[in-house]
């Protein structure tokens, strides 16, 4: 599942402005969401699902289901995007966001397979969060309420796995895409992405 934002200026990648104008801010917001839609459709799933606030536009390819978000803080809305797309099918579910364009499909194969024999799946982020959060058995209990855009997002939600007693898989740490010196970073990392394609474009 990845959770997003349909990528409209103004409206997404905020902190890039300045130095990018929030149209292309949200250009480079469409490329890092292409990036990861690509990664969703060629890692091995039961469904694939986008929780999306917005509309779809020409960036999703076939075989995504597209469900809403609900709730208005990210922490319900992320316990919301778990349960419903849970209800859809009960398998265990994978989650990402639109900020990881570097993400791989052998990242996510991974977080697939540790859920066989994990409870969880843990990706932190840079910036204190997280990039990824799989679960066995989704469970509200799990998000709501942990405070989300914190430095200590990641510590918290891990903190509240352990403590409900799962058994986390950790995955390598990812950069988020927030600033122009986290998109420099990411690019370089990621040459081929479609994100580093976009970047490179509005350099020149």
């Amino acid at each position: 599942m990845i959770i997003a934002k349909e990528p409209r200026p103004g409206q997404v990648k905020t902190r890039l402005t300045p130095p990018y104008s929030q149209v292309e801010a949200a250009a480079l917001a469409e490329a890092a969401l292409r990036d990861s839609v690509r990664a969703v459709a060629a890692a091995p799933a039961t469904q694939r699902v986008l929780a999306l606030d917005g509309l779809p536009g020409r960036w999703l390819p076939a075989g995504f289901v597209v469900i809403p978000q609900r709730g208005n803080g990210l922490d319900e809305r992320l316990a919301a995007a778990f349960a419903d797309t849970y209800r859809l099918r009960p398998d265990p579910v994978v989650l990402i966001g639109m900020d990881t364009p570097q993400v791989t499909p052998a990242l996510l194969r991974e977080a697939g397979q540790a859920l066989e024999r994990y409870d969880a799946v843990f990706g932190p982020a840079a910036d204190g969060g997280f990039w990824l959060l799989g679960l066995r058995r989704p469970d509200p209990a799990l998000l709501l309420g942990v405070p989300m855009s914190h430095p200590e997002t990641g510590k918290q939600q891990l903190d509240r796995l352990e403590r409900a007693g799962l058994a986390v898989h950790h995955l390598p740490e990812l950069i988020d895409v927030d600033t122009a010196a986290d998109a420099t970073a990411v690019a370089a990392g990621a040459p081929g992405s479609c994100f580093a394609t976009a970047l490179r474009e509005l350099s020149r």
